[in-house]
């Protein structure tokens, strides 16, 4: 008896619970609306750039290790800085195992403190994110950490390597930057981050790589002027170029003072020479920016590919975004 009476109390108190339920307000639910309402009244207020609201262009550029930026763009960084525009290099990976005797926690603050004087000399900014060299991989929260910078910086050109390379850092950064395009214009991705109002235009750095497809150079900058200049910022990266990185040894790094002297100008001549080749491989590019006559004069120049997944340019806005060609 007592054991029925229970179980018809529980039946009441049941009856009880669902009717208060259904009769609660409709508002009073949660619905998938008010959710996306309420996460786009979070959306963060535009952090401030500095510079960004000056008028001047705005250029982001992502190498794999703490010197590929300088090596592939410090050319039109130096020509871009001279007109005031905001410049500023990303290290993917903090390259801390990019030397044959050197490496984990003093190689990284070593090569960090190279691309800060790089930087100075350069006239941008720099900054090395903490991954491991040889580590990086194309995962969801790096990709997030490559759209928050580009969103940060507020950029209106992003350049990076292709994702067809012969090192896996160089790949894998092409990657996460080619799969941040559009991303960095979506409110709900990353929503801790201002979303950018439009799609910058990406480029990728030239390279000699031909499967599965060869760089094709869309714009060629002659750097002829600014030269010495980025040789000089090439200098300060000592562990990577004078001592030989990650595949160098101590033959390289002579004793006697005047061997010294000729291994530096050993280097400083194959960075020359490796902008020359640009230059000459590009050529056709180069008449169709200056014209025949100045672009049989340029002896060295970097080379950029306009990547799909950004915004499209024409000839006309990649003229402004380039305010370099009628000089």
């Amino acid at each position: 008896m007592l054991s029925a009476s229970l179980r018809l109390l529980g039946g009441l108190i049941g009856v009880l619970v669902l009717g208060l339920l259904w009769s609660a307000p409709i508002g009073s639910q949660p619905s998938s609306e008010k959710q996306a309402t309420d996460a786009r009244a979070e959306l963060p207020v535009a952090k401030k750039a500095e510079g960004a609201d000056d008028g001047k262009l705005r250029i982001l550029c992502f190498g794999a290790h703490p010197d590929d930026c300088e090596l592939k763009a410090g050319g039109a960084a130096l020509l871009w800085a001279a007109k005031g525009h905001h410049v500023k290099f990303v290290s993917v990976t903090n390259g801390d195992i990019g030397h044959w005797r050197d490496a984990g926690g003093p190689l990284a603050r070593r090569r960090k403190a190279e691309v800060e004087q790089a930087a100075k000399v350069l006239g941008i900014t720099t900054e090395v994110l903490d991954i491991h060299d040889g580590e990086l991989l194309p995962t969801l929260e790096n990709r997030r950490t490559i759209t928050r910078l580009i969103r940060d910086w507020k950029a209106d050109i992003v350049m990076s390597h292709r994702p067809n390379d012969y090192h896996p850092d160089h790949r894998y950064t092409g990657v996460l930057v080619q799969d941040s395009a559009y991303m960095v214009a979506v409110p709900f991705f990353c929503p801790d981050a201002t979303p950018l109002k439009s799609n910058p235009v990406f480029l990728f750095y030239s390279d000699g790589f031909q499967k599965p497809n060869t760089f094709q150079a869309d714009i060629t900058v002659a750097i002829d002027k600014v030269i010495e200049k980025k040789l000089d910022a090439l200098d300060t990266l000592e562990s990577q170029f004078y001592e030989g990185g990650a595949l160098g040894s101590a033959d390289l790094m002579p004793t006697d003072p005047q061997k010294q002297k000729d291994r530096r100008r050993q280097v400083r001549e194959g960075h020359a020479g490796r902008t020359k080749a640009v230059a000459d491989r590009y050529r056709d590019n180069l008449v169709e920016w200056y014209g025949k006559d100045k672009a049989s004069t340029i002896k060295h120049a970097e080379a950029f590919e306009i990547c799909e997944y950004g915004r499209r340019p024409d000839k006309k806005e990649l003229a402004r975004l380039f305010p370099f060609f009628e000089e």
